[in-house]
């Protein structure tokens, strides 16, 4: 079993920045692959990047890419989303989630992961 806690989500202007983090329990966080989705209102949740168990592999949406990087600290057991750039349609509720050796295009499934965290809300005024 894993767990999963969201943080840094907040309210930012347009054009600025935030780090998400996901801080995941357990001893083997580094076999799971770690992904970030995110659900506007009214909208389907969509996979925004994803890193692969080893580190190897990272996916990132067309509308996030260049702006938004993931990367993983494996002593810290923690994963995070670096967002900048931001823009009114980047808010939404972003979730972390883990999928156990995962890598490849399986990294934009939402369908792969079988663990999430309870989500945190990012809001772009414009």
């Amino acid at each position: 079993q894993v767990q999963l806690v969201e943080s840094g989500g907040g309210l930012v202007q347009a054009g600025g920045s935030l780090r998400l983090s996901c801080a995941a329990s357990g001893r083997t966080f580094g076999t799971y692959a770690m992904g970030w989705f995110r659900q506007a209102p009214g909208k389907d949740r969509e996979s925004v990047a994803a890193i692969s168990w080893n580190g190897d592999n990272t996916y990132y949406a067309d509308s996030v890419r260049g702006r938004f990087t993931i990367s993983r600290d494996n002593a810290k057991n923690t994963v995070y989303l670096q967002m900048n750039s931001l823009k009114p349609e980047d808010t939404a509720v972003y979730y972390c989630a883990a999928d156990q050796w995962g890598s490849g295009y399986g990294l934009r499934l939402s369908n792969k992961y079988d663990y999430w965290g309870q989500g945190t809300q990012v809001t772009v005024s414009s």
